[in-house]
């Protein structure tokens, strides 16, 4: 469980005396869940109204039964309340909306309810105050359109694209709630063929100490749990045995297709990092050349980790036969050392570019010019006010230079550089992706400087850094 900062007080205790009143009670976890989910911060908005909730919790769980009445109160504590709940596939949603339907009948909720709508394709519980809650399939392109929502539910949000949350997320910029909107990501860990990487995205973050206003909330085994082993199931599913019986988690290990999926879907554990490797190690082997030299438009690259405790140095640059080549020039803790290496290595060499990433904290601007810091070398800066656009194409071109049926990129097969691919993960980013570290502890900064490197490389439109050149150089002096 991660929580987010700031918090000074939790709008649950009205919400559960409502969810009380319709006659439901919430175990000890819920509840504790409950008061995390509606933490407030000082100012009254909601502690996750930024970065939202974060569920990972395997089936039967009662995850939709913990969000549902949550929502239900609010939709009768709040006139005009909106509310989205989304899943990827139109069965999904329409099981949902059916459960609900009837939840929304019972005698003691019913009052509430001005009308239910179950016609033409629309699945909608209205209420007498104005609030409503619209159901759909993501699939079907629900949540296009929309404006002035006020809580968006993502079940099943391991098969969650990018595309999607584009198509919804802004719908909740113009939210009237009091608090501030509330999204919620719900679902059990992606299969490795679901496209789950916002999903992954929002988990690594979590344990990476990086979501400050988020909720974070991971129900599963260990990960080396015997599947049969009735302590993890209770670890993992904390309904069990109380309230889901033996029989239907047995009933469930029968038809799950395999054990891989028993663990994933009712034991709630993430494969090996949260998803498998971006390039695999077969894949990029097969590019590997330990003589591979650049001989023009050598570039180089820095990349430093988000704590400052290493710093990286690529260079790339294309060879003799046309092919791209990458590799790590230097990597030493801290950064105090990049300023003095680059500008060594430029005044030895024709350089096309040297690439830092605006976040890095060594750029310099004077009179409208990136330099790196502590010297005069012009740098080519990746951009993250152009939406991170800048590095989701370096990661393209990265990738397709390994993947592509003919590949145009090698590599001299360099220890700390094939570790660091290993633990190098997807993060969604402009519409594609970046590199991301698998847990807290990753270096990536080999492959990142190695990416901004050939990005550089390949662009034509750079401004060449400042050099004193000794005689004509047609290769990297190292």
């Amino acid at each position: 469980m991660i929580a987010p900062s700031g918090i000074v007080s939790t709008g649950f205790p009205k919400v559960y005396a409502r969810i009380r009143e319709f006659g439901d009670e919430f175990d000890e976890w819920q509840v504790g869940a409950g008061k995390l989910v509606l933490a407030k911060r000082a100012n009254g908005d909601y502690a996750a109204t930024v970065g939202g909730v974060t569920l990972s919790i395997p089936r039967q769980v009662a995850k939709t039964y913990f969000v549902s009445r949550i929502i239900f109160a609010l939709c009768t504590l709040f006139p005009g309340l909106t509310v989205l709940w989304t899943a990827h596939r139109t069965r999904t949603s329409s099981k949902t909306f059916a459960s609900l339907r009837g939840f929304a009948t019972r005698k003691t909720v019913a009052p509430y309810v001005r009308s239910i709508r179950a016609t033409n394709g629309e699945q909608e519980i209205h209420f007498h105050n104005g609030s409503v809650i619209m159901f759909g399939a993501r699939e079907g392109g629900f949540g296009r359109g929309f404006e002035e929502v006020d809580i968006e539910v993502f079940d099943e949000a391991q098969i969650l694209t990018e595309k999607a949350l584009e198509d919804m997320v802004a719908a909740t910029n113009q939210s009237r709630f009091p608090a501030g909107a509330l999204l919620f990501f719900m679902g059990t860990p992606p299969r490795p063929v679901d496209p789950g990487e916002a999903f992954m995205q929002r988990r690594a973050e979590a344990l990476a100490g990086e979501s400050e206003d988020s909720v974070f909330i991971e129900c599963s085994a260990d990960d080396d749990a015997d599947p049969d082993d009735r302590d993890q199931w209770r670890k993992a599913n904390p309904s069990y045995p109380h309230r889901t019986p033996e029989r239907s988690m047995l009933r469930l290990r029968k038809n799950l297709p395999s054990e891989e999926s028993w663990l994933r879907e009712a034991l709630g554990i993430w494969d090996a990092a949260g998803t498998p490797e971006v390039i695999d190690s077969v894949s990029w082997g097969r590019v590997s050349d330990p003589a591979s030299m650049a001989v023009e438009r050598i570039t180089f690259a820095i990349d430093v980790a988000p704590d400052r405790s290493v710093a990286s140095v690529s260079l790339a640059g294309k060879r003799a036969d046309g092919l791209w080549h990458v590799e790590l020039d230097e990597q030493k803790r801290g950064i105090d050392w990049v300023g003095p290496w680059v500008k060594s290595r430029a005044e030895r060499n024709r350089l096309h570019a040297v690439v830092v990433d605006e976040m890095s904290g060594l750029v310099e601007t004077k009179n409208g010019k990136h330099y790196l810091a502590g010297t005069d070398r012009k740098v080519l800066v990746t951009l993250a006010a152009a939406e991170g656009r800048d590095m989701a194409i370096a990661c393209g071109w990265f990738f397709d230079g390994v993947m592509e049926a003919t590949p145009k990129l090698r590599h001299t097969d360099q220890t700390q550089l094939n570790v660091a691919l290993s633990v190098a993960r997807k993060r969604p980013l402009a519409g594609a992706w970046a590199w991301n570290r698998k847990d807290p502890e990753a270096d990536i900064t080999p492959v990142v400087s190695s990416t901004l490197a050939l990005w550089g490389a390949m662009k034509d439109d750079v401004v060449r850094p400042s050099r004193r050149v000794v005689g004509e150089r047609t290769a990297v002096v190292l």
